[in-house]
């Protein structure tokens, strides 16, 4: 990322840009827009968006208009706020102007509710509020979403139908979650960054039937320069995925899984456990037995252990809040690229135990964690795993 592309700019589509010189910007656009269409199987890439919110938005503005009506998850059910409503400042309603309607969830299978999300589609028409787009995927991701039982549906009541796929990206291309463009989606919006290798960014995919309508909500719509450094870096992380994402993918799900039961083995409300604990990268708990989710996330990080607070269901109708829910969220995406396995997921919940159960004083437990973490320091899945995985290269 640390090249000249950073200082130039590139705006519109490769090959009809604004500025002359870009020759050779056009030439690397074009090879990361064939990597992403390979990985997915698409008709069409979008490598442009530099975040999945902008990726969203573009979304929103090639297919909806200010006061459309959208249905999404919530945030207790798994949602991401760029999905959410005005009024809790989420990017559709407060940037776009959408009213935002959430799927039927069901709190006990952790799952969208198929039968009542139809019911509820029905009932909006007959007041005539038609919805104009459904969103699937969100920010809490365990199992995949019901896009094959839902996408027809979608369609006959005239939504456009896309599928954010931030946070499990790599693993749908690692052929290891769904595949929402087989499963009926008509487009995929997400981050680069999370399950797939690259730097900050994001990506929209589709078919050709939607490309102008979404090249021209990116650019002039969104974006001016795109961060032409980001687009490179982009097309190095396709490649790679394109190489190991399979065998990645399938690691990860197997971390998540061994570190999932591991904790609930250990005295821990892990979510899911009838359906196997998780799918994804992602574990989701229910720690109200011992803090809320605010205080276990504050003294896991003293421990030197990164979670993140998570509202879960019931928190809302509880009076919790996201600054104290009920829950917690781990990944272990960036665990499973240092070379980690599920032997060392045991490990990490009995780090996470003696902080959270057995009360032992953070500083204390951080000693051994420092301890551990020395043996993996070097990035797998890659061309090159030569350098460590947190050095940088020394410009002169």
């Amino acid at each position: 990322m640390a090249s000249d592309f950073g200082n130039r700019y590139a705006e519109g589509w490769p090959g009809e840009r604004l500025y002359a010189g870009c020759a050779h910007i056009d030439e690397v656009e074009f090879i990361c827009m064939d990597l992403a269409k390979k990985i997915y199987r698409a008709g069409f890439a979008d490598v442009r968006p530099i975040s999945g919110v902008v990726a969203n938005l573009a979304i929103y503005s090639a297919f909806t208009d200010p006061g459309d009506v959208m249905m999404a998850a919530s945030i207790p059910a798994g949602g991401h706020i760029s999905h959410g409503r005005k009024e809790k400042f989420g990017t559709a309603g407060l940037v776009h102007g959408l009213n935002v309607e959430f799927y039927p969830f069901d709190t006990q299978e952790l799952a969208i509710d198929v039968d009542k999300t139809k019911a509820r589609v029905l009932e909006l028409e007959k007041a005539g509020r038609p919805l104009k787009l459904a969103m699937f995927g969100g920010s809490l991701f365990l199992f995949p979403h019901p896009v094959r039982e839902l996408s027809d549906f979608m369609k006959e009541h005239g939504m456009h139908v896309n599928y954010d796929a931030a946070h499990v990206a790599g693993l749908i291309a690692g052929g290891r979650f769904q595949d929402p463009l087989r499963e009926g989606t008509d487009t995929i919006t997400m981050s680069t960054h999370k399950t797939l290798f690259g730097p900050q960014g994001g990506l929209v995919l589709g078919s050709e039937k939607h490309a102008e309508q979404i090249k021209k909500a990116v650019f002039p719509g969104l974006t001016s320069s795109h961060h032409i450094h980001l687009v490179a870096a982009k097309a190095v992380a396709f490649a790679e995925v394109l190489e190991f994402g399979r065998d990645y993918a399938r690691q990860v799900i197997r971390n998540a899984r061994a570190f999932a039961g591991a904790l609930n083995e250990m005295g821990f409300q892990v979510l899911g456990e009838s359906r196997g604990f998780t799918e994804s990268h992602q574990i989701a708990v229910n720690v109200l037995e011992f803090a809320d989710g605010g205080r276990v996330e504050e003294d896991l990080e003293r421990a030197g252990i990164i979670v993140n607070r998570q509202l879960i269901p019931g928190d809302i109708k509880a009076g919790r809040n996201y600054l104290q829910p009920g829950g917690i969220r781990i990944g272990v995406s960036e665990i499973t690229r240092l070379g980690m396995g599920e032997s060392e997921m045991r490990e990490l919940a009995s780090f996470i135990r003696r902080v959270i159960i057995d009360k032992k004083r953070p500083e204390e437990v951080r000693s051994d964690i420092e301890l551990f973490r020395k043996a993996y320091q070097k990035v797998r899945f890659c061309f090159d795993d030569s350098l460590g995985a947190y050095e940088y290269v020394k410009l002169r």
